[in-house]
């Protein structure tokens, strides 16, 4: 579905509405979708399509997953954690995942950013090179 400038243009401002210190607030993007629903404005489905895409987007931003091929200790946890909220700022939240799979080292997912610091991928880009 192709969405008018128009419609992106009132999804960011709703969008920039329910950010509270930079932070999505939850319940204000749910009273925000409540009303637009009991306006129902024209085109109101192409703003609320758009709204999802960004409120989407911005949960990405702020989700971190983090996986390691044996379990982190918290000692290793923490630093994790710290050196992250360094660069991404306040309210990131943190998931830890062992993968076996991944024969040593991590790989960390924040958003569409990945840094892929693990055995399995200098393999595979090694097997790639031949």
């Amino acid at each position: 579905m192709k969405i008018s400038k128009q419609a992106r243009r009132e999804a960011k401002q709703l969008f920039r509405g329910c950010l509270v210190n930079g932070l999505l607030d939850e319940n204000r993007a749910r009273q925000t979708v409540q009303a637009v629903i009991a306006r129902k404005p024209r085109g109101y489905f192409a703003v609320l399509s758009h709204f999802h895409r960004l409120v989407k987007l911005d949960v990405a931003r702020r989700t971190a997953k983090i996986e390691s091929a044996v379990p982190l200790g918290l000692e290793q946890q923490s630093a994790l954690q710290a050196s992250l909220g360094r660069a991404y700022g306040p309210g990131l939240s943190v998931a830890f995942k062992p993968r076996p799979a991944l024969i040593g080292g991590a790989r960390v997912q924040v958003g569409s950013d990945v840094y892929d610091g693990t055995i399995r991928a200098r393999l595979e880009a090694l097997e790639q090179s031949f």
